[in-house]
């Protein structure tokens, strides 16, 4: 009996995947992120500003001036900690956007493979369904240890900062601090602090956007060109059950 491909990656398209993502990537840091390089300059030019537009309510016979600086400080101080949040939104919505469209285009993979050699819809359905691990679940029976790499901590670090940015407290929150810190603000680190740290402390920098963004390029470098029938040794429970939900439905209609 031949041994047939079961799931197979095509250089092109995967090429075609890293490339999307790098011009995403690109993209972000050319037209969003560049926008925050300087912010305090910004505050202390907003500083500046709220003086300009004040100083024709300074009376120098009545007025401190060092209370009227002190105000025109403040409002810069409030316009760097406005500023500082925005900067922090938009590196999470990259991150969110780069995480999200990694793993539709992941399963959408899975499906249109799958699709090759079995007809019935509930498999799809169940792909798109599966959470993350039952998918690397999925993609560890191509006898391919994924989970055994670098850049799959690095996709589940990932995976927690984009729920807890999306959901706040939970679970992932709970795991991320535990385990990921560092993508909390920096005095998460010190233990005085530690049970203080909420979802509202989460931070994401260029270095660890970097890292997210090489790990999704190494995840599709990774993929296997062509996973073979033989290849597979046992898939997940969860696929297997669909699958003969389909074979079901496709009796039933014969």
């Amino acid at each position: 009996m031949g041994d047939y491909v079961l799931f197979q990656m095509y250089g092109p398209f995967r090429q075609s995947l890293i490339d999307e993502h790098l011009f995403y990537i690109e993209q972000a840091q050319k037209r969003l992120l560049s926008q925050f390089t300087d912010i305090e300059k910004e505050a202390d030019s907003a500083a500046e500003e709220w003086l300009n537009q004040h100083k024709h309510y300074f009376d120098p016979d009545r007025d401190d001036p060092g209370s009227f600086y002190e105000t025109a400080n403040n409002a810069g101080i409030e316009f760097y900690r406005l500023l500082s949040d925005m900067r922090n939104q938009t590196y999470l919505n990259v991150v969110a956007g780069m995480f999200h469209e990694w793993d539709k285009k992941l399963r959408s993979w899975l499906v249109g493979e799958v699709h090759h050699w079995h007809l019935g819809e509930k498999a799809a359905f169940k792909i798109w369904a599966a959470n993350f691990s039952e998918i690397f679940d999925l993609l560890e029976c191509f006898s391919w240890p994924v989970r055994t790499t670098e850049y799959f901590g690095k996709l589940n670090a990932c995976r927690l900062v984009v729920n807890v940015y999306k959901h706040g407290e939970g679970n992932a929150f709970a795991d991320l601090k535990r385990d990921h810190p560092e993508y909390l603000s920096s005095f998460a680190e010190e233990l005085s602090w530690y049970r203080m740290v909420n979802h509202t402390h989460l931070l994401v920098n260029d270095t660890q956007l970097q890292s997210f963004s090489d790990a999704i390029v190494a995840f599709w470098q990774g993929v296997p060109e062509n996973t073979f029938e033989s290849k597979i040794y046992e898939l997940p429970s969860w696929l297997c059950n669909a699958l003969s939900k389909d074979h079901e439905v496709t009796r039933r209609k014969k």
